[in-house]
């Protein structure tokens, strides 16, 4: 198994030592799975949304990801200066009463920049720095770690009948070629995550595909962030479930992304993703915990 050592800027991540969670904290109005959660009336609950993020720390997220602006299917557009005010806040209220590592959630270089000056120490970027020129830039003189994911087209039309010849090699194409764009720009290799973009320009088929061959993206030599929680796909194959009841889902289809080499888990759920991860982990490492349970 290859080691992965993320280096965030003060603290390292041993990713192969066991699957880490992501929990996500949107702070928008539009959100696809918890809309308007942390914005009752239009506004931000900061309180509201550092107290959730808390409890996920408590859940076992090693990451809390905050996004200020929805990248679902034709989701409005968010100015910057919105964006920044809904998720400094919610960054400088966590970072009062944890050092939880941060991950904002954006394809805004400014965004961003702040961001990680708040307290955040990784930049997920949607796009795999293809938006904004200046992201690259941003995340090497930050110092951030860097989330490449792969999207076809853009939120407002990405999901206007996407086709692909081969999905994964495609995607395996493009992550690698953004990868080398972010070694090129000075990141450094052990400050890159890659991740396939489940949802981003797929269809059903098109996602599990990547799912079930997630492998090939691990095989690129980057540990693998897989985000599939409460993702329209779950709720198709399980009979029209609404985002708040595909909980199953998500479990089943990260615990297989586990299986297939992802490091990194992005969810909703932090709980039950913690113990479905550490099941996983326990038997993909059986000869290791049969000696702990032997030793205990």
């Amino acid at each position: 198994m290859t080691r992965y050592l993320l280096r965030l800027k003060d603290i390292t991540l041993d990713l192969s030592s066991r699957t880490h969670i992501m929990g996500v904290l949107n702070i928008t109005p539009d959100s696809f799975s918890d809309a308007g959660r942390f914005m009752p009336g239009g506004s931000a609950d900061c309180g509201m949304a550092v107290e959730a993020a808390l409890m996920m720390a408590d859940d076992g997220a090693d990451i809390i990801d905050i996004g200020g602006e929805s990248t679902r299917p034709g989701a409005g557009l968010v100015t910057t200066r919105e964006e920044l005010a809904r998720v400094l806040p919610v960054i400088q209220g966590i970072r009062e009463h944890s050092g939880v590592p941060i991950s904002i959630d954006t394809y805004k270089s400014k965004t961003a920049s702040e961001a990680v000056a708040a307290g955040a120490s990784i930049i997920n970027d949607i796009s795999g720095l293809g938006f904004d020129d200046k992201m690259a830039g941003v995340a090497y003189a930050t110092g951030a770690a860097v989330v490449l994911q792969h999207i076809k087209g853009t939120p407002d039309d990405m999901q206007k009948d996407p086709h692909y010849d081969d999905v994964v090699s495609e995607v395996a194409a493009f992550l690698e070629e953004r990868a080398g764009k972010a070694l090129l720009a000075g990141i450094s290799r052990d400050r890159i995550i890659i991740d396939p973009g489940i949802g981003f320009g797929k269809t059903a088929e098109h996602n599990l595909a990547l799912i079930n061959r997630l492998d090939v993206i691990a095989g690129l030599g980057y540990p693998v962030l897989l985000g599939t929680s409460r993702k329209a796909f779950i709720g198709r194959l399980t009979g029209g479930a609404p985002a708040s009841d595909r909980l199953e889902g998500t479990v089943a289809s990260s615990v297989i992304g586990i299986v297939r080499g992802a490091n990194i888990i992005r969810v909703h759920d932090v709980k039950a993703a913690a113990r479905a991860a550490t099941v996983a982990d326990a038997i993909l490492k059986e000869g290791l915990m049969a000696k702990t349970f032997r030793d205990a």
